[in-house]
């Protein structure tokens, strides 16, 4: 974009990934960026303390690295120079109820912990003309026209030795300030109803410990990329995650969502290991040498927020990220729907500013629901298979009960073959590759409940439910989900 075309000043609260990303954008149409972050950025690669789930494994599906790419080219290349290594060709073996999947990994990517990556993309942030980083500052509330129909900046508190409060003005403010935002609180202050958020109550725990592979055991590093156990619903087992970040670092995750933790004891996660449905992840930590305790973080409910059903909405307010919805960590699609979120306020912003019309902000807050929608209701259709986990929007969840059921059929199938395209579509919805509609259309789902006795007999009992077949009733089944998240190679 010509920088005559450049106006005013944007303000971002939360330098995390989103933050990071909504600075890169919006670094294109304003002449002033600001990042205030509540937290001092460590020097080099380390854990911050405002984003507890940074120590745990971390990811960017394919969609998130193609558009972290083209906002940050060669960003592996950076990663790569700090000890993250490619997993190009190595080996992922992929267990669940059904059976086991074993694949060599088949594109250039690299793996690295949160922290590096959030250092990495931080560097390239600050490089950018007109983006400023302000650490050490919480914002206490947001500024106002006196009417409250606009936002005019933020009130922040620097949490340095003198605690002052001062006034940041700026043309827009965007929260990406995470799981801890208080957007709703702000809102309903300056008396604005603002309507519940949808809750997957998964009361979900997760534990990660590291260790060091020593240089005996370096065959590891070239051999394996990830080996994932995936936790069995019936039976309520642990999922078990194994994988390689940087500098000769692997690190095992257990997980499990309804309510039963996995250990934070040294002795007893080593234990909940070896009690895992193979025994590949314990063989595999034989001779490596712990380096961390386990550390645990439990989420008690994923939300959605509504914003964009909201009657008024302050001009010069936008949110994304965390702040908008919360995901179980365990799909690595977090950091993905935020790459894809960028991607909308990016599409939004040059339609604004080649075409300027009222109620940006809201036109903005559908999009992003559009590209938040996909990830949330996958996410309620594969946690709702265990029990413990409850549901409890301000709506029905359309399709979800049939989406519970239908993705672990066509999992089933996929890996009892093992078909390989079946189950490479599973993999490309649920991360967020390509539409769900791609894998929810009639005749695939048709097919995979013929080839069945389980899914046979279901399909009769649809049949008989709706009086006709599947394709005439189709949109009454599924949600339609929206194309407009999606690139369109995978239309």
């Amino acid at each position: 974009m010509n920088n005559m075309s450049k106006k005013g000043t944007a303000l971002i609260i939360g330098g995390g990934i989103a933050g990071l990303l909504s600075a890169r954008v919006l670094a294109d149409y304003y002449e002033e960026v600001v990042i205030v972050e509540k937290d001092n950025f460590p020097a080099g690669s380390e854990d911050r303390a405002g984003t507890p789930q940074s120590f745990h494994p971390h990811r960017f599906t394919q969609r998130g690295k193609e558009i972290m790419t083209r906002f940050f080219p060669d960003f592996e290349q950076d990663l790569a120079e700090q000890g993250a290594r490619s997993v190009l060709n190595k080996t992922v073996h992929n267990m669940n109820q059904h059976g086991s999947v074993v694949v060599q990994y088949p594109r250039n990517d690299y793996k690295f912990s949160r922290a590096l990556l959030e250092w990495v993309v931080r560097r390239r942030v600050r490089e950018i003309p007109g983006v400023r980083i302000l650490p050490k500052h919480e914002v206490l509330r947001l500024l106002t026209t006196s009417d409250h129909a606009a936002v005019t900046g933020i009130a922040v508190r620097d949490r340095g030795s003198d605690g002052q409060e001062k006034v940041l003005m700026g043309d827009l403010v965007v929260d990406t300030s995470g799981r801890s935002s208080k957007l709703t609180a702000w809102l309903e202050n300056l008396g604005y109803d603002v309507p519940q958020p949808d809750l997957l109550k998964v009361n979900l725990g997760y534990s990660t410990r590291r260790y060091r592979i020593p240089p005996g055991q370096a065959h590891l590093i070239e051999t394996w990329d990830t080996v994932i156990i995936g936790g069995q619903p019936a039976n309520g087992t642990f999922s078990g995650v194994f994988s390689i970040i940087e500098n000769q670092i692997a690190e095992v995750l257990l997980y499990r969502p309804g309510g039963h933790y996995p250990p934070t004891d040294a002795e007893q996660f080593e234990q909940a290991v070896a009690q895992l449905p193979s025994p590949l992840i314990a063989e595999l930590l034989q001779g490596l040498e712990p380096i961390t305790n386990p550390r645990g973080f439990r989420v008690s409910a994923l939300h959605r927020h509504h914003f964009e059903q909201m009657e008024r909405w302050p001009s010069g307010l936008l949110v994304l990220g965390d702040a908008f919805c919360i995901y179980d960590p365990i799909f690595g699609q977090g950091m993905t729907v935020a790459a894809i979120e960028a991607e909308v306020l990016e599409a939004c912003l040059r339609e604004q500013w080649e075409a300027p019309r009222p109620q940006f902000e809201q036109r903005t807050l559908r999009s992003i629901q559009a590209a938040i929608e996909p990830a949330w209701w996958l996410n309620c259709a594969n946690d709702l298979q265990w029990e413990g986990v409850e549901y409890a929007g301000a709506e029905p969840l359309k399709g979800i009960s049939f989406g519970r059921k239908y993705l672990d059929l066509h999992l089933e199938r996929a890996t009892a073959g093992p078909d390989f395209k079946l189950f490479g579509l599973y993999w490309a919805v649920n991360t967020l590759s390509i539409s769900p509609r791609e894998m929810l259309n009639p005749d695939l789902v048709t097919s995979v409940l013929e080839a069945t006795e389980e899914g046979r007999q279901w399909l009769d009992e649809l049949t008989q439910q709706y009086g006709q077949p599947l394709e005439h009733v189709w949109n009454d089944i599924v949600p339609t989900f929206s194309e407009a998240p999606y690139p369109s190679v995978s239309r």
